[in-house]
């Protein structure tokens, strides 16, 4: 696998730099497609009308280096994964999930875990850096590397359909990547285990976002709760099912 790291925070922070209005979606548009009608570079899941709060964030990420950060992990796991088949572009990119009116995080990390088809097939590998959390150089390396595991799994097992198989790629993700977040206390991931044995098989997206989402993301998207704790399926994954 030949994988290359393109940095792309900057890029993003002048977006930012522009008035928020026509201008700079014109200029997002612009950056994204290169004035063309194909995806130059991967930026569909950053919030071009974004607010104050986005300059503060990018200027955090570009203080820590985290392209330098990125381009290091993808260094480490070019070595690691050498016989691999593929070539990749990996970058990062800030999803605003804090104030962004067009992106609900549940519906979006879903996406982003399983159904990345497209991406590959223009060989991106983008990893996002969600507005509502809190990065350090620990949380960059870690979603970078898991962003190049996850298409690993892929490539080797195909898109996972059902539950059981979503849980299997993150598990297998989160462990290549060396992440353990989130975390559920033991009682709590003995029950998570339990009550999502009966769905494994699921593929419909209401109970699978119940299930790796927990209750909170299945009453925002109006799906039916099964009863368990925020993100219950993913700490599951993380702690090896």
């Amino acid at each position: 696998m030949t994988l290359e790291y393109v940095p792309l925070l900057k890029v993003q922070r002048d977006l930012y730099d522009l008035p928020r209005g026509f201008e700079r979606f014109r200029e997002y548009i612009r950056t994204m497609t290169g004035g063309s009608d194909e995806l130059k570079l991967p930026l569909v899941a950053m919030n071009p009308m974004g607010k104050e709060h986005l300059p503060p964030f990018l200027d955090h990420l570009l203080a820590i280096d985290a392209d330098g950060v990125g381009a290091r992990a993808l260094g480490d796991a070019a070595s690691a994964l050498a016989d691999e088949s593929g070539d990749y572009r990996a970058c990062l990119v800030v999803s605003d999930d804090l104030k962004g009116g067009w992106t609900n995080r549940y519906a979006s990390e879903f996406s982003y875990r399983f159904e990345q088809r497209a991406m590959y097939r223009r060989a991106w590998l983008p990893a996002i850096l969600w507005t509502s959390e809190t990065y350090d150089a620990t949380l960059v390396r870690a979603e970078v590397l898991e962003c190049i595991y996850r298409v690993v799994h892929v490539q080797r097992h195909g898109p996972p359909r059902t539950l059981g198989e979503m849980l299997t790629q993150e598990s297998d993700v989160m462990r290549s990547a060396g992440s353990t977040a989130p975390r559920l206390a033991d009682d709590d991931l003995s029950y998570t285990r339990e009550v999502l044995r009966e769905y494994a098989s699921a593929t419909d997206r209401a109970t699978l976002i119940a299930a790796l989402f927990g209750d909170g993301a299945a009453r925002d998207l109006g799906y039916q709760p099964l009863g368990l704790s925020p993100r219950a399926g993913l700490a599951l994954a993380a702690a090896g099912l």
